[in-house]
């Protein structure tokens, strides 16, 4: 007896399955009305982190450079407080971060398009629990962005 259907659907994971079976997921941001490529699409996991990893790097710069004079103490204590203040300020005014700019992302709202100080500063607090930020749906948004009504697009 032959099982490697049985078995590759299983390995493929639910969301295969169910496409066979003919259900039709569409592509990630169409939900929302956002095109499927391009500017304007939703941003994709590889250049969110990569600008993650920018803004980090240019956080522990600074920390490093301009406040402590070691290594620990910039990691543990005032990069993430740096982090904090440059995702509150430039988020809530420009709409972006440098290693947002630098890999062609932006952060809008659903309904206005503009990211308000109140909007940024709940994604920004629920970013810093980290487990909102983990938790994707299908469109690729983390439940920071989820509950704070911006998605993060291509420019």
């Amino acid at each position: 007896m032959d099982n490697r259907d049985a078995i590759g659907s299983w390995l493929s994971g639910p969301r295969a399955a169910a496409e066979e079976a003919g259900v039709d997921f569409g592509y990630r941001g169409q939900q929302l009305g956002l095109p499927e490529a391009g500017p304007g699409s939703i941003a994709r996991p590889g250049r969110r982190l990569g600008a993650l990893a920018v803004d980090w790097g240019l956080c522990l710069l600074i920390a490093y450079g301009l406040i402590t004079d070691s290594y620990n103490k910039a990691a543990q204590v005032w990069a993430p407080l740096i982090l904090l203040a440059l995702l509150l300020l430039t988020l809530s005014t420009l709409g972006f971060t440098p290693g947002k700019r630098l890999f062609g992302l932006r952060v809008v709202a659903l309904d206005t398009g503009r990211v308000s100080p109140l909007r940024a500063a709940l994604r920004t607090l629920l970013f810093f629990l980290a487990v909102p930020a983990l938790i994707w749906d299908r469109d690729g948004r983390g439940l920071h962005d989820r509950l704070a009504r911006t998605v993060e697009v291509r420019i």
